[in-house]
Order: structure tokens, then sequence, then C-alpha cells
């Protein structure tokens, strides 16, 4: 009998221990399907954001026109070529989501209105000079090097009509300051 009994215990201890390498297994497999499913979902997070940036720069700069600077005296200060924003959507985007941009290049919005204007440099990923011009062509406010991404309010200091954005250090390159004139042409 007691043969019979230690043989009913041993089934009884191997059956606990087979459930318990079973149960074992299946947390294992589990496990690993997590970690499976969480290092892939962060490359295709990754890839994602790869994506966007591909997208971003597939922004390609498209000449409207022409800008020139030049001095409240009407002396030739430098000239760029730009994209003309002068419909709500194109104003609000502005040159977000640009990656790059080269010296000779910038955007004019141009309002309705001239009255105060405000910009911010949110999803802006390039620093800006940015110039607030009267009806009358007249540079009015200026505010350089512009911080990527911030959503500090950049307010004209007099009513603007126009707006002129260029890469960050460009006024200060060119010599260009509040009280000099721009002049632009579509093309």
């Amino acid at each position: 009998m007691s043969q019979k009994k230690s043989k009913k215990q041993n089934k009884k201890t191997n059956s606990r221990s087979n459930g318990t390498k079973i149960f074992g297994g299946i947390i294992v497999l589990l496990a690993a399907a997590f970690l499976i499913y969480f290092l892939t979902s962060g490359v295709n997070e990754k890839s994602s954001n790869n994506n966007q940036l591909k997208n971003m720069s597939a922004i390609k700069f498209s000449k409207q026109g022409e800008l020139t600077f030049n001095s409240a005296e009407g002396e030739y200060i430098s000239q760029i070529e730009i994209e003309i924003a002068e419909d709500d959507a194109s104003r609000m985007e502005g040159l977000m989501f640009r990656i790059d941009m080269i010296e000779t290049q910038g955007m004019l919005f141009i309002f309705p209105n001239e009255e105060i204007q405000s910009f911010w440099m949110e999803n802006t990923f390039i620093s800006l000079d940015i110039l607030f011009v009267n009806a009358d062509g007249k540079i009015v406010t200026i505010h350089k090097n512009t911080e990527p991404f911030s959503r500090k309010s950049l307010a004209s200091d007099e009513p603007a009509k126009y707006v002129v954005e260029v890469l960050a250090g460009y006024v200060d390159r060119h010599k260009v300051k509040e009280g000099d004139k721009i002049i632009w042409r579509r093309i």
C-alpha cells in the first residue's frame, strides 16, 4: 500500500511539475511576444518619423516672384526669390515643416488689411528673420534669429500689410534694418 501511495504522490507531483512547466512556458512565450511587439513598433515609429522627414524635405521651394531690399534712401541692398502666401491656408502653413532653405530664398506673406500682425514658430524647423512691412513697403519691425518650434508670439510694433521670412542672420549679413524698404514682383 505504501508503494501505491508513493506512486500516486509521484503522479500528483509530476502532474503539478508538468503544469508548472507549461504555465512557465506560456509566460515566457507571452513575454517574448510582447518584447517582439515593442521592438517592432519602435522600428515602425522610427520608420514613420523618417518618412515624415522625407515628406518634409520633399517640400520644394517654388519661385513665384522676386523681392528687393533697398535702403530708406532707395539704394539697392540685396535680392531674394520668393514664394507668395496670400490666402489663409498658405499664410497659416508658411515655412512650417521645411527642413532647409537657401540664403537667396524667402517667403512673402500678403495680408488683406494693414494691421498689427503676429507670427510664431510652431512646426518651423529652421530659424528665421521675420520682417514686418507696412503698405508703403517700409520695414517697421524685425525679429531676428527666431527660435524653431517656439509658440512665443512675434508681433509687429506697427501695422503691417506684408511679412517677409528669410533665413536667420540674413538681415545682419546684408545690413537690412527697420526703415529700409522692399519692392517685389510676381513672375
